[in-house]
Order: structure tokens, then sequence, then C-alpha cells
């Protein structure tokens, strides 16, 4: 069955990316990981508004940031944004979505000495069959579970974005705020894969990315993080962080898991008008973004303040690659200024 057209800004004809299909097979192929992988930076009963969350304030229940990383990531890569946090006497949580930190899978033909022809069809008995769906119940109990402890302000980055959007539109009375760190925010356009088929998206550098084995096979998008060719480490720096230092680079891609799910970028990731619109909610700007473009961040954000006039985004702007700021302090000052 033929997906649906995405409709345009104005509401009129569908846009379509030329060679739509062909576009798809070779983003799949070729990016392995459609989305980047989160870096450097993580609900209450009844709707809490701006005018609600400082009636808990008042009360001595601070809100809880509620971390949601992108893919091939996992919890650990907020470390250092939650001990920023921490110490500026905020409270935060990350999350491992299904699939990643305990559950992440790492093949024994991933490590050392890699055997590169296995590693490419081994299997990934978790990721392969989690859909974004998946991702959304999990982290909507964890907003229901932090809620009874006062206001969430849930933050998503990158492709946590795509599972913030969807939490927003099951349990938006439970979310304080909604926060998007250079992070998926769909409305007009369906899916995370979509998002690199407008013109905006098409300057992403993350195809350029050489990926492992075959999704339509093994279910995964699948990279060798680990890779000793010079050429893969630097095209994957120029695409999540140009401007970070060789050391400061390889430390950062150690974190990163080598499977994501390739159900998770063809999923319908779109945030409904009548409740993920309720939801207040402020978007992180990385202006020196490489995988979600610039112009694509901004075309997210005007889609969706277009679908909920009432509520729009509080916008800010970091001077950062996708990975977000090498230190933590201005992500954190940035969070702890919406709290």
């Amino acid at each position: 069955m033929p997906e649906p057209a995405d409709a345009s800004p104005s509401g009129g004809t569908p846009e379509r990316a030329p060679a739509r299909g062909v576009a798809r097979r070779w983003l799949l192929r070729r990016a392995g990981t459609v989305v980047a992988a989160a870096g450097a930076g993580a609900a209450a009963g009844g709707l809490l508004g701006a005018r609600a969350a400082k009636e808990k304030g008042a009360t001595g229940q601070r809100p809880t940031f509620l971390l949601v990383h992108g893919a091939n990531s996992n919890a650990y890569t907020f470390a250092p944004l939650i001990a920023a946090l921490t110490l500026e006497g905020h409270r935060a949580l990350a999350v491992d979505l299904p699939g990643h930190g305990t559950q992440a899978n790492f093949p024994p033909s991933y490590q050392a000495p890699q055997d590169l022809a296995a590693f490419a069809t081994a299997p990934s008995p978790v990721l392969s069959r989690t859909t974004l769906e998946d991702n959304v119940r999990h982290v909507a109990d964890v907003v229901r579970g932090v809620a009874r402890q006062g206001p969430v302000i849930l933050v998503g980055h990158s492709m946590g974005g795509a599972t913030i959007t969807r939490v927003g539109n099951q349990v938006p009375d439970a979310i304080a705020r909604l926060v998007y760190m250079s992070a998926f925010c769909c409305v007009r356009i369906r899916t995370v894969l979509d998002c690199f088929l407008v013109p905006e998206g098409r300057t992403t550098l993350l195809p350029t990315i050489p990926s492992v084995g075959d999704p339509e096979r093994t279910g995964v998008l699948r990279n060798n993080w680990r890779s000793a060719d010079a050429g893969f480490v630097a095209k994957a720096k120029a695409a999540f962080a140009a401007e970070y230092g060789d050391a400061a680079f390889r430390n950062a891609l150690n974190t990163f898991e080598p499977d994501e799910s390739a159900s998770l970028i063809r999923d319908d990731a779109r945030g409904h008008p009548a409740t993920w619109g309720r939801v207040p909610r402020s978007y992180l700007r990385f202006t020196l973004d490489r995988s979600i473009p610039l112009a694509l961040q901004d075309r997210m954000i005007k889609e969706a303040d277009a679908a909920t006039p009432g509520n729009r985004f509080d916008v800010h702007s970091l001077r950062a690659p996708h990975l977000g700021p090498a230190d933590p302090a201005p992500l954190a000052a940035v969070l702890a200024g919406l709290a």
C-alpha cells in the first residue's frame, strides 16, 4: 500500500520528493543510522500548563527533567547533562529506550578483533522487533510514575523527539512541558524518514556515513562505530560534531550502540493538535547541526506553530553541533530556565 503524501506547508498540493521510493531505499541502505545518536547532553495528573506548574512549584514540588535519547544511544550519554542540572539543584532522570542500555545488542563480531562479515548479518533480538509505539509505551509509563512526584519536563534529543511527540499524544495531561533538543517534531511530515526527503532535510550528512548489512534482512540500521577506518570516523565526526576535538569525539563515539530499529524512522511520528498540541513546548535549535539541518529544524517549528497557533514553541538557539555543546553547562542553563 502506498504511503500517504505529506501535506505542503500551505495545506495545498501534497509535497513529494523526486523518486521518493528510490530515495527512501537509498537512505535506508546508505545512511545506516538515518537519525543521529544522542550525545552531549535528559508528568503530572491533570494538564500542567504554565499556571498549574507554577502552583505546583509554590508547594515545593519541583519539576523533574525526564530525558529521552536518540538513535544508537542510551541514558548514559546524558550523564554530563544530568550532573550539570543536579549541581544547579534540579532533578533529572534519563531513560533507556527498549533495546538500548542494558538491553543493547553487542554481537561478539562487533568486538575486537572484528568479524565484519558476521557482524553484517548478526541478529538483533530486541531492536529488530521494536516499533515507535514500543518506545512511546515505555516512556509514557515512566512519565506516569515520575508525575506522582511533581511536574515532568519531558526532553527529547534527535530521534527522541519522535518518541516524546507521541507520548504527548498519549498522556498530555501528565506532562508540564515538552522540550526538543535539535529533535524531530513531526506534524505535517509523517515520519522521521520523510523529514530527509523534503528540501530542508536533504543537506543532512547522515547518508555519507557507511552502514553495515541490509536493514530489510536484519530489521535494524547498523553502524560499526568501532571502525579503525579514518575515513569513516571523519564522516561521522562531520555529521555529528565537527567542532569537537578528536579526543572528545572519540569519547562520544564510544558511547554509541551499533543497532537501531529500522521500523522507527518509518512509523507515524506526528503530533495531534488536540492532545500533544495542548502541552507547552520549547525547541532548542542547534545552529551547527549537520545531521538535522537548521533549515529542517526551523521548518518543523513553523509547522508545529501553524498547527497550534495558540500554543507556539518557545525557541532557544545554541551554537552547537548535533551532539550538543561539548560543555553541557550552556545546555543545562537553558533547561534550568524552563523549570
